[in-house]
């Protein structure tokens, strides 16, 4: 969670890093003509939760609104519900289409998400997963209900979680999901070492 300045610019920095965005002046350049819309949106993310856990001050609730409504239009025009103070540092979002979790979730750090997944609570319950850190969800995965996840987990496409697995190192796939294998999570995302908070 971000509780400071710095924290937010590490939080950026983070997810620059997961999301492989160039820092150069060509870059910044580039998205003023070509704007990579899901980088925009992380960006606003992270600045909405800075406004909302740093800044109780006047001018601080009313960048919070401004920024709450153009992040609710960002939301709206990708497909994305995606609640603040849910992911950590390192977040990649890697396409456009539905992605929905919890405001109850919460992910660790360096987690990449494909479209058409789903992150909730189950049963009418408010309790939703909490997923470790450098976690892979593929296409089309649901992950619902009281349940924890490990580090270092992929979840296969498709695959519904149900239950919690707390090993390190494998892939889970089905539905409900299995473990299928041990797996090197460094070959199916990038591990920064940068992404420490």
């Amino acid at each position: 969670m971000i509780k400071s300045k710095l924290d937010y610019k590490k939080f950026v920095e983070a997810d620059r890093i997961a999301l492989n965005k160039s820092n150069n002046v060509g870059n910044r350049l580039r998205q003023v003509f070509f704007p990579d819309y899901i980088w925009a949106f992380q960006k606003r993310l992270r600045k909405l939760e800075y406004y909302k856990n740093c800044r109780p001050d006047v001018v601080g609730k009313i960048m919070y609104g401004l920024h709450r409504i153009k992040f609710r239009k960002q939301s709206l025009f990708l497909g994305f519900s995606i609640p603040i103070n849910t992911f950590g540092p390192g977040l990649a979002i890697v396409h456009y289409g539905t992605i929905i979790v919890s405001a109850n979730a919460k992910i660790g750090k360096n987690c990449r998400i494909h479209a058409c997944t789903n992150i909730g609570a189950s049963g009418g319950s408010d309790k939703a997963p909490h997923l470790g850190d450098n976690i892979y969800i593929g296409p089309g995965a649901k992950i619902f209900g009281e349940i924890q996840l490990g580090d270092n987990i992929a979840i296969a496409a498709n695959s519904s979680v149900n239950k919690s697995f707390m090993e390190s190192n494998i892939l889970l796939a089905g539905s409900p999901a299995k473990r299928i294998k041990e797996i090197d999570m460094r070959k199916i995302i990038p591990i920064s070492a940068n992404i420490e908070i």
